[in-house]
């Protein structure tokens, strides 16, 4: 069973969280501060972690910042207004998703899922040979590892999942609406600003390697040659 973790002050919304949870297949556990909720994360196994931008000790972007020092656990913010920049600048520090407060239990059980879902299953469009050699990367799809010039790269969720949709057709144009109809199929307006963001945030990963080009007005594409692995 999946084990997530929320991290809200709100100690009335960790037990009908639980319960509805449960009703799912998933393990709900909880924390209401921060150090807790570190400290949790980092002496047990969790498949997603549940954060809200209003906390005490410090908010929930600067804890997704320390978050993603140490662990690519998918992240699903909570904005309690709803505010696009709260979750562009969510997005932009490295977490998967966001669900604006108030909501409903089922959209934020439906959004941990489809991410889990994607951690755990074969990238869209990504069929045959499980792994993408090119030159000074390698995609290991089945290992959901990423090399650059042989040293590991740590990539969320989210950045894999791009990167290996781009790699099963290297070359080809993903507009922003393709990218979001293969990896989310969230609301467009903001997820197309969402796109742009992760695709920064996987380019600076991929640095010295200048390997995603940007067409203007078309959208994304892998431009690096392919090798044959070694």
């Amino acid at each position: 069973m999946p084990r997530i973790l929320l991290i809200d002050d709100d100690e009335h919304l960790a037990a009908p969280l639980t319960t509805y949870f449960a009703r799912f297949g998933c393990i709900l556990e909880s924390a209401v501060r921060p150090s807790e909720g570190l400290a949790k994360l980092r002496a047990g196994q969790y498949d997603a972690a549940i954060l809200d931008v209003m906390l005490p000790e410090m908010d929930g972007f600067e804890l997704c910042r320390e978050i993603r020092k140490e662990s690519d656990i998918p992240i699903v913010m909570l904005t309690a207004r709803g505010e696009v920049m709260d979750r562009v600048v969510g997005l932009e520090l490295g977490a998967d998703d966001y669900v604006p407060k108030p909501f409903e239990p089922r959209e934020l059980v439906a959004r941990v899922q489809t991410i889990l879902r994607r951690q755990r299953s074969a990238p869209p469009a990504a069929t045959g040979t499980q792994q993408r050699v090119f030159d000074g990367l390698s995609i290991d799809l089945d290992r959901r590892q990423v090399l650059r010039h042989g040293e590991r790269v740590e990539l969320t969720g989210t950045e894999f999942e791009l990167l290996a949709l781009l790699a099963a057709e290297p070359g080809k144009v993903f507009s922003r609406d393709d990218i979001l109809n293969r990896l989310r199929g969230h609301e467009a307006e903001l997820y197309t600003r969402a796109v742009d963001i992760v695709v920064s945030r996987l380019r600076k990963k991929l640095e010295p390697l200048d390997c995603i080009k940007t067409l203007r007005n078309a959208g994304y594409a892998l431009a690096v040659a392919r090798s044959e692995p070694a």
